[in-house]
């Protein structure tokens, strides 16, 4: 029997079915293709755009395509000190040194930076990761960052409007000053955007200078009491409710915790 891969009865873009597959998100699997490392019936594919109504015959590197699995989502408490990347050229620790050896494949759904901690989603799903990486989702990313500074009112205010920074146009941003001791403040950060080190860039435009950067929410996705380095696995109903019902089909029906001391998740 073949395996189908459709999307509401129509054929799929290849990029997006090896995205579905989890090999890697489809911008990665985009880039695969165009190095010619894809196959169809034997065939080099370049094309990320074309369109198949069947994986069978596709091929990654001379390997077939792994059946799809259920959709799953992860919480994870992301540390400084560790690449939001799978391979560093530079050979420093990533978070899938860290990730418990009895994960699946799984792609993060953004970034955080090497000086950045909190709130990281993980998925097997690479099309699910861009979905939820869209700004045309409309998921707000909340953040608490501690600048070196003294953030003044109007200074909010520009952020609340948008700014620019060497040429380049960011959202507003909500900026709401929670506390300020000494030399120090605390800010609760908003954005729905979302771009490259986007709050440290706007922050050093005013002279704040972050020494402390902590996503606490992603989306209906929050980091809660997670501690640091820990992982926690999403019910599916919960993301069925987070995500709405086009997917439950595919989402699995057990809870899973996985213990960050678990073989090779260590807590740190």
């Amino acid at each position: 029997m073949e395996r189908e891969n459709k999307e509401n009865g129509q054929p799929a873009r290849i990029a997006k079915v090896i995205a579905r597959a989890g090999l890697c998100s489809r911008r990665e699997a985009e880039r695969w293709i165009k190095a010619g490392r894809v196959s169809i019936n034997g065939e080099v594919c370049k094309d990320p755009a074309i369109n198949i109504d069947t994986v069978d015959g596709v091929k990654v590197d001379g390997f077939a395509l792994p059946v799809k699995e259920p959709v799953r989502v992860w919480r994870y408490h992301k540390p400084v000190g560790l690449l939001t990347t799978e391979r560093d050229p530079e050979k420093r620790k990533t978070i899938f040194d860290f990730l418990p050896s009895s994960l699946p494949r799984v792609i993060s759904v953004g970034r955080l930076d090497l000086n950045s901690e909190g709130l990281l989603l993980l998925t097997n799903d690479g099309e699910l990761s861009r979905q939820f990486e869209l700004p045309a989702t409309g998921w707000e990313r909340h953040y608490r960052v501690r600048v070196f500074g003294r953030p003044q009112k109007d200074s909010l205010r520009a952020l609340a409007n948008g700014i620019s920074v060497a040429g380049v146009r960011y959202a507003p941003i909500e900026v709401k000053l929670e506390n300020q001791s000494g030399a120090n403040g605390w800010l609760r950060m908003t954005l729905r955007e979302g771009k490259n080190r986007e709050i440290r860039k706007v922050c050093e435009s005013f002279g704040w200078r972050v020494n402390r950067l902590i996503r606490i929410s992603y989306g209906p996705f929050e980091l809660g009491n997670l501690k640091r380095g820990e992982i926690d696995e999403v019910h599916f109903r919960k993301l069925a409710e987070y995500v709405g019902p086009k997917i439950i089909s595919c989402m699995p029906k057990v809870e899973t915790n996985i213990s960050p001391n678990d073989k090779k998740g260590r807590r740190i």
